[in-house]
Order: C-alpha cells, then structure tokens, then sequence
C-alpha cells in the first residue's frame, strides 16, 4: 500500500541524518567557504531545505549527499549575492571578454571531496593557538563533536548564553585573525596535536556516558570519535599517545553493545554480558596499544592516553568480570595519578584500591579528595562512595549515597540506574539493622 510518508517517521529520519550527517557536512563546508558562521548557516539551510521537502517527497536514498548538494547550491546562490564577489566576477568577465574567452562561475563543487579529512582539518583549525584554551575545546565540541551550546555548557558547569557568547568570540577571533582552513604542518600541527587529541577523547566521553538528557549513551559520538582517534594515528605514527588514544577509544567502544541489557537499561561494567563485546574492535584496540608501547620502548614519551588504554586492556583481556587484574589496574591508575593528577582520576582510583585491596582502601583513597571543589557537581564520587560503601556491607550509608548522587545526575537514565541502586540497598538495609551504623575503620 503506497501514500504520503508518515511525517513522525520522515522527522525521526531527519534527526537521524542530521545526526550522522551535519559535523562532516559543515566541516566541507567551512573548507569551501572558509568561514566557519557562514558553514553553519548553510548546513541549517540544508536541514530546513529537508524539513519542508522530505515529508512529501520521500527521505531521499544517499541523503547525506543531498544535504551538501542543496548546501552547495545555498553557498553558489550567496557567493553570487555578495557585493563584493559580484564586482570581482564583473571585473574578471569583462577581462575574459576581452580575451575572446566565455565567462563561467567556477567549480564550487569540485571543493567538496575528501569529507572524511574534512573533519580533522576542522578540528585543527578549532584548536587554533590564537584561541583561549577554554574556547578551543568548546568550539572544537560544537563543529566537531556536533554537541549543543546547552550540552557544552553543563559539560562545563557555566550557563548556556555563556558559553554561546564564547563559542561566538572564538569565530569570529579567528576571521579577525584570518586563520587558515588549511590543515596545519610541522611543528605548528606538533603545537594543536594536544588540544585535538583531548577534544576527540571529550567526544568519545560525551558519547559513551552522556552528561545529560534521557540518553544513557550516544554511539554516534563514539563512532565519529573513534574514526577521528584512527585518523590521528594515520597522521602521527610516531606518536604513542596518538596509538594510546585510538587504542583506548576502541577497547571502551567495543562494549557500547553491552552497555544496555535486553530492555534497554543500562548496565554497569561488571555485569555486562562480555560476549556482546565488539571482539575487532578489541584486536585493533590491542594492537594500537602494541604500537604505542613499542614506540614507548624506543624512547617516546607515554602519557595518560596510553595509560588510560592499558587499563581498559586488562578489562578486555577479562572474559569475565571476576577475571579481572585488579591489582594490575590499581598500579596503573597509581602511576596516572603520578602523571596526570585530577580529581577525576583520584575517584577512578578509589574505585579500583576498592576492587583490588577491599572498600575500605578505596575510601580512604576516596576521602582524599572529598572536598575537591571540581567534583560539587558531579554525581560521580558519590556513586562510587556508595558501591564501595555497599561492598562494604554498609547498605544504609550506600543507599543514601547513590540517592544523593541521582539528585546530581543531568542524565535521566543514569539517574533511573541510580534511584535502583540506592532503593536495592534501603531494602537491604532495612533488613540488617546492624548495616544502620559505621563500621569502624571504614573512611569518613
């Protein structure tokens, strides 16, 4: 039976192209333009275009190539309007006349190729040193990682007409400034390496445990994150923390899959079903962090990506959760914190002296960093206060944790996973008095 395209399936495909489609579609754009405003305004021309056609004609087969065909067509319409453009195509007109030659526009879209480049050279050109360190990354979230200015600004804890006003200066910072659209070289690519490679792992992060909304995780991010990571390697091969990178984005992706159980809940690591686990991109990720070993062996500085990536190996190097090296992981997180030290880590730690050495030793790793200021807002301490509270046998002082982490949580289905947790443990509180009160030795 044949009819109009149901519009609630045309708009929920719109959103899913847009989705996959719009990073790599203004980062082309932004390269043919060579200004980054006026690349986001064609690509939003492109998804109104497919707002107002796609609902009565049909989502069309390749519509990644339809939205930069009628954004191509949107920049040669604008190139055409411009004052200044159109004086200059006079001037060469009346030349080419005089020369007995035929006057043409010239090829625009001969300047779309290579996409899949297109991406990285952006977030190169984002991660510009004219640019604060803050507007780097922000900027380099907003083009590159697709995020919204509401989803950078949680990520970052300030107000969303804050961070619009900064993404804002930093555009127009580098048109002030004429920054080049061209992929940097040499020493001044050595300079951005840093900064995008800490972008691409921010990505990666916002896509496998998203900060906010109903979403518990974005596969898109981490996919885009995970080619991005590949491409760096490509680039740098003499790297090892560009190996360690890739490396690490691809062990922790291979267990996106398992991430959720058969009703969509999410599920934390140690109870997930290990043969969900993607088994290539283990071998790759594995064999990215052989690469970036080997060159470490050669005298190449290692740094906190390849150490992040060793420590997811031992995770999936584990066919099950209880043959996990957690003594390896507790050494490993010792050195990062030696060589990376933040909050972050130190909570990551605790969690891991928890596994290896008994909860008690993860609290008080835990305890030390109870009043860092970084961590006020983050649920994450909290939930792993509570399941090393729980291990302890503490259910009550558990259940109140995970709760008050929940309150913390901008992400509705990591809240829903912490709400479970704490009422799993009032019940088991509830049913052993003597967990109500401390057991002596353990933190506070």
């Amino acid at each position: 039976m044949t009819g109009e395209p149901s519009p609630t399936l045309t708009d929920r495909a719109i959103t899913a192209v847009w989705r996959h489609e719009s990073v790599r579609l203004v980062a082309a754009l932004a390269r043919m333009t060579r200004d980054l405003d006026l690349a986001e305004d064609l690509a939003q021309d492109a998804l109104v275009a497919a707002l107002e056609q796609w609902p009565g004609q049909g989502v069309p087969a390749n519509p990644g190539a339809w939205l930069t065909a009628v954004a191509k067509r949107r920049a040669i319409d604008r190139f055409r309007r411009d004052d200044t453009l159109r004086r200059r195509t006079a001037e060469i007109a009346h030349d080419l006349a005089r020369d007995g030659e035929e006057t043409a526009m010239p090829d625009l879209a001969a300047a779309v190729d290579h996409i899949e480049d297109d991406v990285l050279r952006l977030a190169f050109v984002c991660c510009h040193p004219v640019l604060p360190p803050e507007s780097r990354a922000a900027l380099t979230l907003r083009l590159v990682g697709g995020l919204t200015t509401a989803e950078i600004a949680r990520a970052y804890l300030v107000k969303e007409a804050t961070m619009g006003q900064r993404i804002s200066r930093a555009k127009r910072l580098l048109a002030q400034r004429g920054v080049s659209m061209d992929p940097p070289t040499g020493p001044e690519r050595e300079e951005r390496l840093a900064d995008v490679m800490a972008v691409v792992y921010l990505i990666f992060n916002e896509g496998y445990a998203a900060t906010a909304g109903e979403d518990w995780t974005r596969p898109e991010l981490c996919l885009e994150a995970m080619r991005l990571a590949r491409m760096l390697a490509a680039l740098v091969p003499d790297d090892p923390e560009a190996h360690g990178l890739q490396a690490l984005l691809e062990l922790q992706g291979s267990r996106l899959a398992a991430r959720r159980d058969a009703d969509g809940m999410p599920v934390l690591l140690e109870a997930q079903d290990r043969r969900c686990w993607d088994r290539l991109l283990i071998r790759r990720g594995l064999a990215a962090l052989d690469r970036a070993e080997t060159l470490a062996g050669a005298g190449r500085p290692v740094g906190s990506y390849v150490l992040q990536a060793s420590i997811a190996a031992c995770h999936a190097r584990a066919r099950r959760a209880e043959d996990t090296d957690w003594s390896r992981i507790a050494l490993l997180y010792d050195v990062l914190a030696y060589a990376a030290p933040g909050p972050v880590v130190e909570v990551n730690r605790a969690l891991a002296h928890g596994r290896a050495f008994g909860p008690v030793a993860g609290l008080l790793v835990l305890d030390a960093v109870a009043d860092e200021p970084a961590l006020a807002a983050s649920p994450l301490p909290l939930a792993v206060r509570g399941d090393l509270l729980e291990r302890a046998g503490r259910s009550s002082e558990a259940a109140a944790a995970f709760r008050e982490a929940a309150v913390r949580s901008r992400n509705g289905e990591e809240r829903l996973l912490l709400t479970g947790r704490a009422d799993e443990n009032a019940r088991r509180g509830r049913s052993d008095p003597a967990t109500a009160s401390p057991s002596e030795g353990a933190g506070r």
